[in-house]
């Protein structure tokens, strides 16, 4: 009990000592508070030496990986400004495997160089200097493997992001199996470190190998091929349900510095033309059970996303703006697909009609129910202190024209209701890292079936996630976070290759 002379209400126990007290009773970790960050290093000393470690394979999240002009060797993405040579866009076509350009994937971005007087802006550069200098993993070459490159050692995967994520899959499958035979270890697997995007290419490489999506109105049922040479997925921040800021860009548009603590307009350079040419950028829209609409009452609206006839309704995206159609039909923007005017148009509409046929399904094939326990493994690393979209807002003015919030504000109904921006911000926001949600990380919204392993059931999902965690984070900061960081390398030094 605290002694307090009632006279005059002066405190006799000295503040301090008040202070100390209240602490020890109340076990503040604030008022005697560690140290925030782990010491890497100390953490893994024992590590560091010791040999025999899985190999890892680092698959960086959509814009992660260089894309370089292969004539002119000009490096497109990142840059601080637009090639004068050519854009971030690919060619629209029916035939999305046709519709290529001279942009080939690079390196890793690991860090961000905008100039002398700017500071860099580190992207990918801690993680791979984790793995170097604190676990004792090396970097490897997939055309040129070391004698002892099947362990301890690390591969990255870069790719065109802006391709269907299929495509880049099954590519991996191939980089794999090419690996696997230089090392004369056709029994070898990886673990994985995926970040964004790239944990979707890898549980579809692991859940389909090298196959590609089935025609359409086929049964989807994975096989697990890719089970052979991955062990382990660590996922960082993927949206395994989609992402409603995948659709807010394909509005929009991106700058990769947007999910960065320092924002440079410079690098706003993937426009919503630019988005809109993108297979993997619809392939990250919001699976069916995780969609969200609301009316201007923030009740649920049914919207299917992968109807273009909803996207023309609402006007969402360029390619239902009428002043770029025009452009389009003239050849103003955009790769030449038509002899007329007409032709154009109408290949551009079946463009996006393929297009969203094919994120349908790539979704589909993610979420299929199984009734059995996948053989690879998750690891789920996520933020879940930021408010992040999850459900936009569908308004009308008082001509009839829709109007989609993506970004919450106050606003009054047609009816006089007023709607505060608090009540807005709770119904539209969902906790996440400010791009991807925990529910969506978890895919604690997909299918689950009856007949599904009771070991998972703790995570209401029907990934075969063996732990998760989650701090305080935004998306493009998690692969850099020195706590997940410690939780991603346990994860995976913990093994040994036998």
């Amino acid at each position: 009990m605290l002694l307090v002379s009632t006279q005059r209400s002066r405190i006799v126990v000295p503040r301090i000592l008040f202070l100390a007290i209240l602490c020890s009773f109340l076990f503040q970790a604030s008022c005697i508070s560690p140290k925030k960050t782990p010491n890497l290093a100390r953490v893994f000393a024992d590590v560091r030496a010791k040999t025999g470690k899985r190999p890892v394979i680092v698959i960086p999240g959509i814009l992660g990986s260089q894309l370089i002009n292969s004539k002119t060797g000009e490096q497109d993405w990142p840059a601080v400004f637009r090639s004068n040579d050519d854009g971030s866009s690919l060619p629209m076509s029916p035939d999305l495997t046709a519709n290529r350009d001279d942009l080939v994937a690079g390196k890793i971005v690991d860090t961000l160089r905008l100039g002398k007087i700017l500071p860099e802006v580190h992207v990918y550069r801690d993680l791979l200097q984790t793995l170097r200098d604190f676990a004792g993993y090396t970097e490897g070459d997939w055309n040129n493997p070391a004698v002892h490159g099947d362990r301890d050692t690390y591969y990255v995967f870069s790719y065109d992001w802006r391709r269907d994520n299929v495509e880049s899959a099954r590519e991996l499958a191939r980089r794999i199996s090419a690996l696997k035979t230089k090392l004369n270890r056709p029994d070898l697997q990886f673990n994985i470190v995926a970040h964004s995007m790239g944990g979707l290419i890898a549980r579809y490489t692991a859940m389909y190998g090298d196959a590609d999506l089935p025609p359409a109105g086929s049964t989807v049922q994975p096989t697990w091929a890719g089970a052979a040479h991955i062990a382990k997925i660590v996922m960082i921040g993927v949206p395994n349900e989609g992402s409603a800021d995948a659709f807010a860009t394909l509005l929009y548009g991106y700058s990769i510095t947007e999910g960065l603590r320092r924002r440079v307009p410079l690098l706003n350079k993937l426009t919503a033309e630019d988005a809109i040419t993108s297979p993997a950028l619809f392939q990250l829209l919001p699976h069916p059970t995780a969609t969200r609409f609301l009316d201007e009452e923030l009740k649920p609206v049914p919207v299917d996303l992968y109807d273009p006839e909803v996207w023309k309704r609402f006007g969402w995206s360029v390619l239902i703006d009428s002043d770029y159609r025009k452009r389009y039909a003239s050849g103003q923007v955009g790769s030449v697909n038509g002899r007329t005017p007409e032709e154009r148009l109408t290949n551009l509409d079946l463009y996006f009609a393929a297009v969203l046929l094919r994120a349908k399904a790539f979704h589909q094939a993610l979420d299929v129910i199984e009734t059995t326990l996948p053989p690879v493994s998750l690891l789920a690393i996520g933020g879940d202190c930021e408010e992040t979209l999850t459900a936009p807002v569908l308004l009308k003015d008082k001509h009839g024209r829709w109007i989609t919030l993506i970004r919450p504000k106050e606003y009054k109904t047609l009816s006089g209701k007023r709607m505060s921006k608090r009540e807005v911000t709770e119904a539209m926001y969902a906790p996440g890292d400010g791009r991807v949600t925990r529910r969506s990380l978890l895919g604690e919204d997909l299918p689950l079936s009856q007949d599904y392993p009771m070991e998972f059931r703790e995570f209401r999902s029907p990934l075969a996630i063996s732990h998760a965690v989650f701090i305080c984070d935004l998306h493009g900061q998690l692969q850099r976070n020195p706590v997940l960081q410690d939780n991603a390398l346990t994860a995976l030094v913990n093994e040994v290759v036998r």
